[in-house]
């Protein structure tokens, strides 16, 4: 191989020094203490494991009773401060997360952007229980027509709001249960809630069609309904879920869709259905015994 580079000359005498050096003697290696301050100058030293101001500090747990605010105070659970974070959103945002619903481009916990909210689940499930109940009654009043009269059944406003704000309060909150049971981490109880709150936002448009006397245009509407808030019930809950051990994730989710689809079953039956169980019952000329359930008899108590 060529030689390449600097030759360098070495005078070495016979006694074995390089340039008359004894390495032995003229160099010596002294111990240092990099925890003592230099002498002569004022101040602390930072180590360099320090966990001073260069790092920020860890912020309030989400999971916490007793978050904190920036200013240092906790809000306990039975304070209203508590309650009113959940609250924490005007109506752009509201109406930001509608869309995103509608239109979902991105996981709906990332639009959440760490700030869930109760404040649009609560009217939106509102609003799904009082159309359910308008809808679900014109379709009765067709199902029946040429009868002579026509009882207003309020047990349809009942029954609506007994499945909607259970479905959306207790399968959420036991959802949250069993992902803390498995150890996960990432779950939190408010974005469970608010992700099955806005994924209701669809069953309003199901509502304001299924209540057509076509029993086939009903059903069609309804499962598309089905299809598109499973979707986007499971493409969002995916991350959380997978989360655990992989046949849990499998098992958990199966248990979310078949949750999803008796709710979704349990709306077309209860409303817009001729023989809903919560309705007048066929042939019995409107008249119902126990409760007074016509408008007429409303009014005139």
């Amino acid at each position: 191989m060529a030689n390449r580079g600097y030759d360098v000359v070495v005078d070495v005498d016979q006694e074995g020094d390089l340039g008359h050096t004894d390495l032995q003697e003229d160099l010596e290696f002294h111990s240092s203490n990099f925890d003592t301050t230099p002498s002569g100058r004022g101040g602390s030293k930072v180590q360099p494991d320090s966990t001073s101001s260069f790092l920020p500090g860890p912020g309030p747990s989400s999971s916490s009773n007793a978050p904190s605010t920036s200013s240092g105070r906790k809000h306990y659970l039975w304070s209203l401060p508590f309650y009113a974070q959940a609250f924490d959103v005007d109506t752009t945002e509201v109406v930001r997360r509608c869309t995103s619903t509608i239109y979902p481009r991105a996981n709906f916990l990332d639009v959440l952007e760490g700030n869930p909210d109760l404040y649009g689940p609560v009217w939106i499930a509102t609003t799904v229980i009082v159309i359910l109940f308008l809808t679900g009654t014109i379709n009765q009043y067709l199902a029946r027509t040429g009868e002579q009269h026509f009882a207003y059944d309020f047990r349809l406003l009942s029954g609506a709001a007994g499945l909607v704000y259970g479905y959306t309060g207790l399968v959420p909150v036991g959802l949250w249960a069993v992902l803390k049971w498995y150890g996960s981490e990432s779950a939190n109880l408010l974005e469970c809630v608010c992700l099955y709150g806005y994924g209701n936002l669809v069953w309003i448009g199901v509502s304001l069609v299924a209540w057509s006397p076509w029993g086939i245009l009903n059903f069609i509407v309804v499962a598309l309904g089905l299809a598109f808030s499973a979707t986007f019930l499971l493409r969002n809950l995916y991350p959380v879920l997978s989360t655990t051990e992989a046949k849990t994730s499998k098992v958990l989710l199966i248990v979310v869709l078949v949750l999803h689809t008796g709710f979704a079953i349990a709306i077309k039956v209860l409303f817009f259905a001729a023989t809903s169980p919560v309705g007048p019952n066929k042939g019995d000329g409107g008249e119902q015994s126990g409760p007074v359930t016509r408008w007429e008899d409303w009014v005139g108590r």
